[in-house]
């Protein structure tokens, strides 16, 4: 008993048996040790967006009254963004301020979700909780100023913390969840959902690519081969869910964030 106990400890002693922090993190390639230290996933960060300001700045500068099929696919999702997403829940007059920042968010999210699919990338670079954070943290602190600017700081906190309509007794129960809402739970479920989309299309797609690998690589046996296509078909038709759903969370992304900057307007209560 007491050499098994020792052997234990000396195991122990040898090193980490279960997985740490540092293994989720993946290793620094540029500047490494330095506050410019730079990973993978940060480098797709900047690669994917010098491609989509050069991709954009071009067609800005090439555009033409008669446009061709590339300014004209370019001009239908700005329109779509415009017309589905910020008119569509703000109004002309008030969404004209906002389309700026709505369309950035929505580029930027959806070219940053593609990532994901993109060979030599391979990450969606939305695929950790600071990109989709920051975003969030953008929308909130839009939310907060057109607050302040419209009603005024003071009214603004009390409309939020203090609902019209409710008996004052509730307000011992209610106020407190409304600052939760207000500053954790709404910022919180908007990372959230995106992070978690992109994290679990990403692992999914690798999973049935791994299991493809070890089917039809790994294990010489056509009975086992079988199963390998099967995992490719199924990986190839995540891979094309994968499209879907980074457009998608763009979309709802983008929705969600304009329907928040709107709720701190007197009208969108």
């Amino acid at each position: 008993m007491n050499e098994a106990l020792l052997n234990g400890v000396a195991l122990a002693a040898d090193g980490p048996e279960f997985p740490t922090v540092d293994d989720f993190l993946l290793p620094q390639i540029i500047f490494p040790g330095t506050p410019f230290a730079m990973d993978r996933i940060i480098m797709v960060r900047v690669i994917a967006t010098v491609i989509m300001l050069v991709i954009l700045g071009v067609s800005a500068a090439r555009a033409k009254l008669i446009p061709g099929r590339w300014q004209g696919a370019v001009e239908w999702v700005i329109e779509f963004v415009r017309d589905q997403i910020v008119y569509q829940v703000m109004g002309k007059e008030r969404g004209q301020r906002y389309l700026p920042m709505i369309t950035t968010m929505f580029f930027t999210i959806l070219v940053f979700n593609l990532c994901g699919i993109i060979p030599g990338f391979n990450i969606a670079a939305t695929a950790t909780i600071t990109m989709p954070l920051v975003f969030a943290g953008w929308c909130f602190v839009q939310y907060w100023i057109a607050g302040a600017r419209e009603k005024g700081l003071g009214h603004f906190l009390k409309d939020e913390l203090f609902p019209k309509g409710v008996p004052a007794p509730i307000y011992i129960l209610l106020t407190p969840i409304q600052i939760l809402e207000l500053l954790v739970i709404r910022p919180v479920s908007l990372t959230l959902r995106l992070f978690a989309n992109m994290v679990a299309g990403h692992i999914t797609v690798a999973v049935c690519l791994a299991a493809t690998q070890w089917f039809l690589i790994e294990i010489p046996n056509k009975l086992w081969s079988i199963l390998g296509v099967g995992t490719l078909a199924a990986g190839l038709i995540m891979t094309l869910f994968e499209i879907l759903v980074a457009a998608l969370q763009a979309f709802i992304f983008a929705m969600l964030t304009t329907a928040y900057i709107n709720m701190s307007y007197p009208e969108g209560e």
